[in-house]
């Protein structure tokens, strides 16, 4: 034992002088290369003092990175995460000439600018050299992935040797839009899991499932963590009895969501016991939460982490090098990608300007680097259940097109991801079993707004005989990464524009969700009847109904509870659907349940409204300004998919889908079960366990 332990200290002390001595050279290249970088004094110096020089400046710098930079990185959390990223650069420069300072053996010198070049390539080539002598010695790596992602599990029971059960979402991918990436290579992870490369035996599953009427993560990831989708209609509803709009990103929102879903089961959620949540929108009663927007709101503490996985990866230089230049690359990656949509004047397109390109680049570079750390540090911590939601290719889709090459780009990029937590798994304390599933898809098609030259809010206001602006304004985008963003800059999650309160006396509140659309009379504390919407605004309804780009309305009715209607004066009561769907038709099996279940919810809209569907090309008209849209009914957007391992039982019985989120979360309760994980709800023992 004690010549094992002689062993692995040599090999460490080895490979710190291995990185010292590698980053000693990339100095003295740079130096040579770069006229505001020298080595030497001005009168010139020997090849010796030079190198001499250069080692002590290389292990100061290593020393400087390692002890101060951590630290450094702590304090900084009270600044936006955004920010920080963007301030790697300068930190990791200061660094640089604080450890040229301090060198006792020359002179050494660099204009600020060119150490922040210096510091950036020196961290990477550390980074890389450190990883390249790790790659064949297993603790070595699994110290190193350990320290990245900061997640020791510290003093405890020693960790069981049951499977445990890991979750990654890739939001907003669709079952087809999966399959067609496989099938094209760009998925090789996914590829090997399901055998489709190499002929070889399958270790997965693949299985699409059906959302509800509300296609959208607020409402799915609900359902999957706690359980319940009851009463959330949409991505964002307005609520006459409390007099505000509920929207699923918004720190405060789904908080109440949270709530609300654990009263109505009873229990605290599927990572109750021992789990781990990672950028999601709600906690799923784990004990480990990061980057979770329902803990955003509170104030720092031990149990408001909502933040902690920033540190945990930033506290590595290298890594948050690594990162903040692929933060910039993106950046200037999407630029250039909307630049060649405008040139070539693709369609359909929307707005990528302002603020959007680094919007993206939080999603698709820092919160996919951040969350994924996190996970790999959860499973060599060995923790039960692990459930983390990766935003990136959701967003891209949503203003670039689902199938668009953009896209692909960004899948093929979660692919690496998924094969890196694959890495992991072979080097945790206990067997893993993981699961990648999504909360919804996305459909195609032109906004509503790039259709007829108008918005929902103006039809319904032209339909009420209310003034429509000559110039209509566009419905902003509610897509999820932005609260992400948002809660890491620390601002207010309400937007300019948007409207959060009842507009003035009678006029209507108009709200979007993708391709499903909500009017409210914030007037009328109950929610009205057709006849009531009628007698008060006679053209209304027909005007909705009979639009080309509304594909059926949902209202309540007196003669007959609820209604749908249609052109040409469809009206068909929710009991007779089966028989005759009339516009459902159109959006395929299950669109009548959906929507029968989403008028009994207390909160629905006087007006639920779902654009026109093509079932031919699978578009829609989005309400919002999206090219690739989901929130109602119509195409890929209800059918995202399930790929789960063959050790575990299926999700559903033969030539049957699992139907709505709810259905989810009982498989994968099932599964836990299966493996002796956590047991929901919490026995008394458990709860107080989580006390202690």
């Amino acid at each position: 034992m004690r010549g094992v332990r002689w062993r692995r200290i040599a090999g460490q002390v080895g490979r710190s002088v291995t990185v010292w001595a590698v980053s000693t050279l990339t100095m003295l290249v740079l130096a040579g290369l770069l006229p505001d970088f020298r080595l030497q004094s001005a009168d010139g110096d020997s090849a010796t003092r030079i190198a001499v020089t250069a080692a002590c400046g290389a292990g100061a710098f290593g020393v400087l990175s390692a002890v101060v930079w951590p630290r450094l990185v702590r304090l900084l959390l009270l600044v936006p995460a955004l920010v920080l990223g963007l301030l790697v650069f300068f930190l990791n420069g200061s660094l640089l000439l604080l450890a040229l300072r301090v060198n006792p053996s020359g002179r050494p010198e660099a204009a600020p600018e060119t150490a922040v070049i210096v510091a950036a390539v020196m961290s990477a080539v550390a980074s890389a050299t450190g990883a390249a002598l790790t790659v064949r010695d297993d603790d070595a790596y699994r110290r190193r992935l350990l320290r990245l992602a900061d997640r020791r599990r510290g003093a405890g029971p020693p960790c069981p040797a049951t499977p445990g059960l890991v979750c990654v979402q890739l939001d907003g991918v669709g079952h087809d839009v999966l399959t067609h990436a496989v099938r094209k290579g760009l998925m090789p992870t996914v590829a090997r899991w399901l055998a489709t490369d190499d002929g070889g035996q399958p270790t997965h599953r693949l299985t699409h499932w059906r959302t509800d009427w509300s296609s959208q993560t607020g409402a799915s990831q609900l359902g999957i963590l706690h359980g319940s989708t009851f009463d959330v209609p949409a991505f964002r509803w307005y609520e006459k009895d409390r007099g505000e709009v509920m929207v699923c990103n918004r720190p405060t929102s789904a908080v109440e969501l949270q709530r609300r879903a654990v009263l109505r089961t009873g229990d605290g959620g599927l990572l109750t016991v021992d789990g781990a949540s990672r950028g999601n929108l709600f906690g799923g009663g784990a004990g480990e939460q990061a980057l979770v927007l329902s803990i955003a709101t509170r104030r720092r503490g031990r149990e408001n982490r909502s933040r902690a996985g920033y540190f945990a990866y930033f506290s590595d230089p290298a890594n948050a090098v690594r990162t903040a230049l692929s933060f910039v690359a993106e950046v200037a990656r999407e630029i250039g990608q909307s630049t060649r949509a405008r040139v070539r004047r693709q369609r359909p397109r929307v707005s990528r300007g302002g603020l959007y390109p680094f919007v993206r680049a939080f999603a698709t570079v820092v919160e996919r680097d951040v969350v994924v750390a996190a996970v790999m540090g959860d499973l060599l911590a060995g923790r039960t259940a692990v459930y983390a939601d990766l935003v990136a290719y959701d967003e891209v889709a949503h203003h670039s097109g689902p199938r668009s090459r953009d896209a692909e780009k960004v899948l093929q990029r979660l692919d690496r991801s998924l094969a890196l937590i694959e890495k992991a798994t072979e080097h945790a304390p206990r067997p893993y079993r993981i699961v990648v599933l999504s909360d919804h898809g996305q459909s195609p098609g032109e906004t509503f707004h790039a259709r007829y030259g108008l918005t929902l809010a103006d039809l319904v206001r032209a339909g009420c005989g209310l003034p429509v602006p000559r110039r209509a304004e566009r419905t902003r985008s509610g897509a999820e990464a932005r609260a992400a963003v948002r809660a890491a800059l620390r601002r207010p999650v309400e937007e300019r524009g948007e409207e959060y309160r009842a507009a003035r006396g009678s006029e209507p509140v108009v709200l979007a969700s993708g391709n499903l659309g909500l009017v409210s009379f914030a007037d009328v504390p109950h929610r009205m009847t057709k006849e009531e919407i009628d007698a008060r605004h006679p053209a209304l309804l027909a005007t909705l109904a009979n639009h080309p780009g509304i594909g059926f309305l949902l209202v309540r009715s007196e003669a007959h509870d609820g209604v749908v209607l249609g052109p040409y004066g469809t009206e068909i009561p929710l009991d007779r659907l089966e028989e005759e769907p009339g516009p459902l038709a159109r959006f395929g099996p299950g669109a009548a349940d959906a929507v029968r279940r989403t008028h009994t919810f207390p909160h629905t809209a006087d007006i639920m409204v779902n654009s026109a569907h093509d079932p031919a090309d699978g578009e829609v008209l989005a309400f919002e300004e999206q090219i690739g849209s989901h929130g109602g009914l119509g195409g890929d957007q209800s059918r995202p998919f399930l790929l789960s391992p063959l050790t575990l039982s299926p999700p559903a019985e033969e030539g049957a889908e699992p139907t709505g989120a709810e259905h989810v979360h009982r498989v994968l309760r099932r599964w836990l079960r299966e493996a002796n994980g956590p047991q929901v709800p919490l026995t008394e023992a458990a709860e107080e366990e989580r006390a202690a």
